[in-house]
C-alpha cells in the first residue's frame, strides 16, 4: 500500500519538545519514592524486630527465674516432710516446724508475697495472714499450675487487676508473678501450688538495659540497611537517568537524521525543477516562459505543503472535542474522490449501519484523516481496483469501527512494521508524516488505528473511535 501524506496541516496531540518536557516533569522519581517507602518499611521492620526480640529475651529470662524458683520449692517440700503432710492434712497447722518450713518461701530473695494453695484452690497459708482461708474467683494461671505447668508473668503493679494483689508491697512498677506446682514425693501427682510475687530488681535492671541495647542495635542495623540500599538505588537511579538522557539524545539525533534525509530528498527535485523553469523563463519565448512559471508555482506549492506538514507535526492539538456524525464525512470524502475513482476505473462500495452514533473528535481533523486514508487506498490500487468502506458499531456499542479496504498489492511483514512511523514513506514525493499524523489525531480523541495487510491480499485500515 502506497502511503499518501495528509494534505494540509493536521495538529497532533502534542509537540515533540513540549511533550518531552511534560513527560520529564511527570517521570517516576525512583530515589524519592524508594527513600520514603524504604524508610517507612525498614523503620516498621526494625521496630517490630526489636519489640519481638525484647519480648523473647524478657520471657526467657523470666521463665528461667521461675524455673529456679520451682526447683527451690520442690527441694524444700521434699526436705520438709511436714509440708507434704500439710497439703493433705492440716491438723498440725500451728506447729513451729511447719511454720518454719513455710517461712522459707516468704524469705526467698526478692519475694513480695507467697500464697500456698491446695487442690481446691483455697489459700492454706500466706505471708499475708489476712489472705489465709480465702478462695478467689477463676484464675487461669492457678488452674494451669494445679495442672502441673510452671506459669511466669512479668506484670505492672495494679491492685485492681486481681483481688490477691491488694496490699502488695510496692518496691517497683514491675514484678514477676510465678505459679509453681507442688508435687508429691514421686513427682507425678500435683498436690498444690504456690504463688510468688517477686521483685527481682537486678533482673529487671538487666532487662531494661538489654531492651535499650536491642533498640539501639535495631536502629543502627535499620539505619545501616537503609543507607546502604538507598545508596545503591540512588546510584542506579542516576545511572538510569544518564542512560535515559543518552537514549533520548540518540533517538533525537536519529529522528533529526531521518527528517533531514526526508526533507533533503523531498526538496531536491522541486528545487531542480524550479531552477530549470527559471532558466527557461530567461532564455525562451513568452509562451514557453508562462509554462515554466506555472511549473515554478506548482513546485512552490508542493514545498509549501511539505513545510505545512512538518510544522503541523510539532504543533499542539488544541481543538475542542465535539460530537461528529461520520456519515456526512464519508459521503463528502467519496464525492471529492469521485472523479479520481472514475479516471482509475476503481469501483467503490459503501456500507454504513443505520444506527451509527456520533463520535468524539473534530470535524475538520477527522475529515482530513478520512481523506488521507482513502487517498492511500486509491494510490495503492492504481487502476481497475475495488474500494470498500464500512462503518458499524462494535464492542457492545462502546466503539465505532470504520474500515477502509483495498485490493492492492499489500505489504509484507517488514514493511507493515514500519508503516505509520514518522518520516517513513513508500512514495517518491512523500515526507512520511501523513499516516503518523492520522494515527495521533485518532488517538488524541480516544481511538486507535490498526493496519492489516499481506502481499497479494490488499490492505485494510481499521479506525476505532469512541461514541460521543
Amino acid at each position: 500500500m502506497v502511503i499518501r501524506d495528509i494534505e494540509g496541516g493536521i495538529a497532533p496531540a502534542a509537540g515533540l519538545t513540549r511533550g518531552g518536557a511534560r513527560q520529564a516533569g511527570a517521570s517516576f522519581n525512583l530515589s524519592r519514592w524508594f527513600g520514603i517507602v524504604a524508610l517507612l518499611s525498614i523503620t516498621a521492620i526494625s521496630a517490630a524486630a526489636g519489640y519481638l526480640m525484647s519480648r523473647f529475651v524478657t520471657d526467657r529470662m523470666l521463665h528461667q527465674e521461675g524455673q529456679l524458683t520451682m526447683e527451690f520449692v520442690q527441694s524444700v517440700v521434699l526436705a520438709e516432710k511436714s509440708l507434704l503432710a500439710y497439703f493433705s492434712d492440716r491438723t498440725e497447722a500451728d506447729s513451729a516446724q511447719l511454720e518454719a518450713a513455710l517461712e522459707h518461701f516468704s524469705r526467698m530473695p526478692d519475694v513480695l508475697r507467697a500464697n500456698v494453695y491446695d487442690r481446691g484452690r483455697t489459700i492454706i497459708w500466706s505471708s499475708d495472714r489476712l489472705l489465709i482461708g480465702q478462695r478467689f474467683a477463676a484464675n487461669d494461671e492457678l488452674d494451669e499450675a494445679l495442672a502441673g505447668k510452671l506459669v511466669v508473668h512479668g506484670k505492672e503493679h495494679d491492685e485492681e487487676a486481681k483481688p490477691e494483689h491488694q496490699r502488695l508491697a510496692r518496691r517497683a512498677n514491675l514484678f514477676a508473678e510465678i505459679y509453681v506446682p507442688v508435687r508429691d514425693e514421686s513427682g507425678e501427682r500435683v498436690i498444690g501450688a504456690i504463688e510468688f510475687y517477686k521483685n527481682p530488681q537486678g533482673l529487671f535492671d538487666a532487662l531494661q538495659s538489654l531492651r535499650s541495647y536491642i533498640a539501639v542495635g535495631a536502629a543502627l542495623a535499620g539505619g545501616f540497611l537503609y543507607l546502604t540500599l538507598f545508596g545503591l538505588v540512588r546510584r542506579a537511579h542516576l545511572l538510569i537517568r544518564e542512560q535515559q538522557r543518552r537514549l533520548v539524545d540518540s533517538e533525537t539525533l536519529a529522528v533529526v537524521g531521518e527528517m533531514s534525509s526526508a526533507v533533503a530528498h523531498g526538496i531536491r527535485n522541486p528545487l531542480a525543477a524550479i531552477r530549470s523553469s527559471a532558466e527557461l523563463v530567461l532564455e525562451t519565448d513568452p509562451e514557453i516562459g508562462r509554462e515554466a512559471a506555472a511549473d515554478i508555482i506548482a513546485e512552490s506549492d508542493r514545498l509549501e505543503a511539505w513545510i505545512r506538514e512538518l510544522l503541523s507535526y510539532s504543533r499542539p492539538l488544541d481543538e475542542e472535542v465535539a460530537a461528529v456524525p461520520l456519515a456526512p464525512l464519508i459521503g463528502r470524502s467519496m464525492d471529492e474522490f469521485g472523479r479520481e475513482l472514475q479516471r482509475r476505473r476503481i469501483s467503490a462500495a459503501l456500507r454504513l449501519s443505520d444506527d451509527l452514533p456520533a463520535v468524539r473528535g473534530d470535524p475538520l481533523l477527522l475529515g482530513q484523516v478520512l481523506h488521507s486514508l482513502v487517498a492511500n487506498a486509491i494510490e495503492a490500487m492504481q487502476y481497475d481496483g475495488r474500494l470498500e468502506i464500512a462503518c458499524e458499531v462494535a464492542h457492545m456499542r462502546r466503539q465505532v469501527l470504520l474500515s477502509i479496504r483495498d485490493n492492492g498489492p499489500g505489504m509484507n511483514a517488514q514493511l507493515l512494521q514500519r508503516v505509520g512511523k514518522p518520516f517513513f514513506t513508500t512514495k517518491a514525493q512523500g515526507l512520511g508524516v501523513g499516516l503518523a499524523l492520522a494515527r495521533r489525531v485518532i488517538e488524541r480523541f480516544g481511538g486507535s488505528l490498526e493496519i492489516d495487510s499481506a502481499p497479494g491480499k490488499g490492505t485494510v485500515v481499521r479506525v476505532f473511535m469512541r461514541p460521543a
